[in-house]
């Protein structure tokens, strides 16, 4: 490792831990922190320790470089923009609604005054991030309403959750889905994992391929297949699934069922139609390993968008390479942000990693 990157390394440290770096360049880390820097910085670290506790370590560089974090940014469209974040809490449009949500990314400052804030017509209050709510709702307020994305038809509907039935962040992979399938050279087999209300398995039959949506809520199937109908995609070929992601990625391996691409947007926590549990950390390996395996040999793209997890996009690169080496390709592994409208801030929202060919 030359001196400057060396420089850059430990810069890093000292940012991240707030301790000097001594001229030896030794430090004092904890283990935990350790194998993050291992990951992050794609070096070696050793470490010497005292009474159970990283006491010292240096760094040496390994040959494999560091693969690019890019940022991908939605903007937003005619009927959606983020207004304003601040404070704890977002400001958003859909279509003619204004909704206020928890957001805790945005520990800044709003940029709006109060008074554009208090034209919402809901706002959603909930006592901890991980806990359901109830929305302060204005006079008049519908109990649903529809938005254009693209063409594409989706209506919206508040809930105990505070999601409303769109991830407006997703916006620049739904072009992208579309873009990619439109230009294939042979009509595509898609998978959508999680697929939620449609949006993601909407773009995709809209571009020409055969899709297979699934999702552990009835509701959400539901919904999804109302989407279909208000976007006039009826006549598209679509099949829709009420079941467990993972028992149905099995079950289609022992069928020798195999698609040409796959989408998936796990959450971190989730229930099947059956009580089965999923937890991103227990079972996302697993899952990753059994998509491989329903890969075609001419297989196309593996995209996954991850939520209010603790894993990095590196996390999700590194996994996805493990798995992918023998098919070749490129990946890439990003974060998903959002711009304000009114001024030149970011929003994060998710991480993701692409697998193409």
């Amino acid at each position: 490792m030359g001196s400057t990157s060396l420089g850059k390394a430990f810069h890093f440290i000292e940012s991240l831990c707030a301790r000097s770096i001594r001229r030896s360049k030794f430090a004092a880390m904890t283990p935990q922190f350790i194998q993050c820097l291992n990951s992050t910085l794609k070096c070696r670290v050793h470490w010497y320790t005292k009474q159970k506790h990283i006491h010292a370590m240096k760094i040496d560089e390994q040959s494999d470089p560091m693969p690019v974090i890019p940022i991908t940014i939605s903007r937003g469209w005619n009927d959606y923009e983020l207004l304003d974040s601040g404070d704890g809490m977002k400001l958003e449009r859909y279509g003619k609604i204004f909704l206020i949500r928890p957001e805790p990314e945005a520990f800044w400052r709003k940029s709006l005054a109060d008074q554009d804030w208090r034209k919402a017509n809901a706002e959603y209050i909930s006592p901890s991030q991980d806990e359901n709510g109830f929305w302060k709702i204005a006079a008049q307020f519908p109990t649903s309403w529809d938005i254009q994305v693209d063409g594409i038809c989706c209506k919206l509907e508040l809930s105990s959750s505070r999601h409303i039935g769109l991830f407006p962040e997703q916006y620049p992979q739904w072009q992208w889905l579309r873009d990619h399938i439109a230009q294939s050279k042979f009509p595509m087999k898609v998978l959508n994992l999680f697929g939620y209300t449609g949006m993601a398995t909407l773009f995709a039959a809209q571009a020409g391929a055969q899709v297979t949506h699934v999702d552990a809520s009835k509701k959400a199937v539901s919904w999804a297949k109302e989407n279909q109908a208000l976007s006039g995609l009826q006549e598209k070929p679509i099949r829709w699934i009420v079941d467990d992601a993972l028992k149905f990625v099995k079950r289609e391996a022992r069928r020798q069922n195999f698609y040409d691409a796959i989408v998936l947007d796990p959450p971190k926590f989730g229930r099947g139609p059956n009580g089965e549990v999923w937890e991103f950390y227990k079972y996302f390996p697993n899952l990753l390993q059994a998509c491989e395996e329903i890969l075609s040999k001419q297989a196309s793209f593996l995209l996954l968008t991850a939520y209010a997890v603790k894993a990095s996009a590196l996390t999700l690169f590194r996994a996805m390479e493990e798995r992918m080496k023998e098919r070749g390709g490129s990946i890439t592994a990003g974060e998903l942000v959002q711009q304000e409208t009114f001024s030149e801030r970011y929003l994060s929202r998710a991480i993701y990693v692409l697998w193409k060919k």
